[in-house]
This record gives structure tokens, C-alpha cells and sequence, in this order.
């Protein structure tokens, strides 16, 4: 119904960057602006703009790109806002606190206006699946939206975590936007030689060093690592523009791979209807 404007930092630039969503129309979908750009480039949030995938996902158009758009994309999508226009007063998304929490509570607040008539939506009608090495992500029939998610890493404190869950705004309010992103202090000085994570903190990332977690607070749910992944699935997902229903079973994939998948998905049109 309203705008809603928060500010925080980049993960991956450290630049304190403004964000602002406006209501669209109905059947307009998701466009992102940037505003610091003289140009004023937009950029439909859908995969064919995905210009590349390697920590986060990005999306770009005519030269003008935004990074790390997955966390307010799963907000977006699963608080079900399907038409709005993002203005990003800088390079990318900011990071918050390293989940979609804010995202999820300020789409609630601000609250959704009802157009009368219903989005149409994304079935998946047959099993579609997608697979490298030993990931993959498998597609099935469901009446509503599950994902089923396995990860592997090794260290003590993740391991081997899965779970499974029926995702719906409350669901997802509450047992997944939470999660925060995660890293190993091993890799930060390697990142950040890449001009990567600059902004990355303990207030905004879990970060693991051999031996368990640096934040002082701690882990926010157990399994906080495995949600998180999940999340980041559901904002790749988001990018096919509307409301889907199906399973997912997912097996440690990333970025790269939910890409993929999402474009073949959308070439295999056998695999899913409109309704």
C-alpha cells in the first residue's frame, strides 16, 4: 500500500545505501532502479538478467547492475508482494542483518493492497530435475509451496543439516527470514583481496573460524545454516516473477545452480502451467 524505505550497508561494497519499494500495478512485477545512476537504468527482476552468480546474485541491464538482491527477493516473494518498484541508491541490496528479517517485518507492516483478483501462478505439473556432481534440485507436483533442503560442510558445528518445510508468509516470517547468511574467517582476507565482503561484520553474517561461531550472541536457531540456504533458494526462485506452487527437494546447491535450474525449468515447458 505505502512506500517502505530502510537503509543499511553492502555486504560486498561496506557503502551505506538507502532502499525504497513502491507499489506497482497489478501484472507489472518486480523492477529495480537504480537511483544513483544518471541513467536511471531498469531492471526486471527475472532470471534472464542475472549477469552473475558468484557470491551473490546479480542482476543487470545496459552496463547498470545490482548485487546481492536474493534476501529481499525471498521477502518479496514469500510475504507475496509480486508488483513493486525497488529503488537502490547504490551497487547493491543492503545487507541488514544478514537475513530478510527487516525486509519481511516492514512488507508486513506497511501491509498489501488487494487488487480483487488473484496473481496467476506457476504449477509445476511434472518431476523437472536439475543436477551437477552430487547436487541437485528436484521439481514435483504440490498443492502449495515446500522446499526440502540438504547441506553439506565440513565443520563441527554444520555438518550434515536438512529440512523440510510447507512456505507460507507467517512460515516464512518467522522460521526463515531470520536466518542469517554465513562464512568461514578463513576466506574473509581472500574476499576481501576480491573487493568482497568489505561490508561484511558480525552484525551482519554468522561467521565460523575451526571450532564453532565468533558472534558473541550466537546462533539464532540451530539450524540457523541449512534455513539460510533455503532462503537464499527462495530468492533465486523468486526471480520466475509470480507465485509458485510445487516441491523442491534441494540438495547443496547455490547460486549458480538455482539459476540453471530456474532457466531450464522455464525452457522445459512441459514441466509447468499458468493457472
Amino acid at each position: 500500500k505505502d512506500e517502505i524505505r530502510l537503509e543499511g550497508v553492502g555486504l560486498h561494497t561496506g557503502e551505506g545505501i538507502e532502499l525504497r519499494i513502491l507499489p506497482r500495478h497489478r501484472g507489472e512485477g518486480i523492477v529495480f532502479l537504480r537511483t544513483d545512476s544518471p541513467k536511471k537504468v531498469e531492471i526486471p527482476a527475472n532470471p534472464w538478467e542475472v549477469t552473475a552468480t558468484s557470491f551473490a546474485t546479480i542482476i543487470g541491464n545496459n552496463g547498470t547492475r545490482i548485487s546481492t538482491v536474493e534476501h529481499l527477493m525471498a521477502a518479496l516473494f514469500c510475504m507475496e508482494l509480486s508488483n513493486a518498484v525497488v529503488e537502490v541508491q547504490g551497487p547493491e541490496v543492503p545487507i541488514m542483518d544478514g537475513s530478510s528479517l527487516d525486509f519481511a517485518k516492514a512488507i508486513k507492516e506497511v501491509g498489501l493492497e488487494e487488487t480483487g483478483l488473484p496473481e496467476r501462478y506457476m504449477a509445476i505439473k511434472r518431476p523437472f530435475k536439475v543436477e551437477e556432481q552430487d547436487k541437485y534440485i528436484i521439481a514435483r507436483p504440490y498443492p502449495g509451496l515446500k522446499v526440502r533442503y540438504v547441506i553439506e560442510f565440513p565443520h563441527p558445528l554444520i555438518g550434515r543439516q536438512e529440512k523440510e518445510l510447507d512456505i507460507d508468509p507467517d512460515t516464512f516470517l518467522n522460521t526463515i527470514s531470520p536466518a542469517r547468511t554465513f562464512g568461514f574467517l578463513k576466506d574473509v582476507k581472500d574476499l576481501r583481496s576480491k573487493g568482497l565482503a568489505r561490508g561484511g561484520s558480525l552484525k551482519n553474517a554468522i561467521v565460523l573460524d575451526s571450532n564453532g561461531v565468533l558472534n558473541p550472541d550466537g546462533l539464532r536457531f540451530k539450524d540457523e545454516f541449512v534455513r539460510h540456504k533455503i532462503l537464499d533458494f527462495l530468492g533465486d526462485l523468486a526471480l520466475l516473477g509470480r507465485p509458485v506452487k510445487g516441491e523442491f527437494e534441494v540438495k547443496k546447491s547455490g547460486h549458480t545452480l538455482n539459476q540453471r535450474f530456474i532457466r531450464e525449468l522455464l525452457s522445459h515447458k512441459e514441466a509447468w502451467e499458468l493457472l
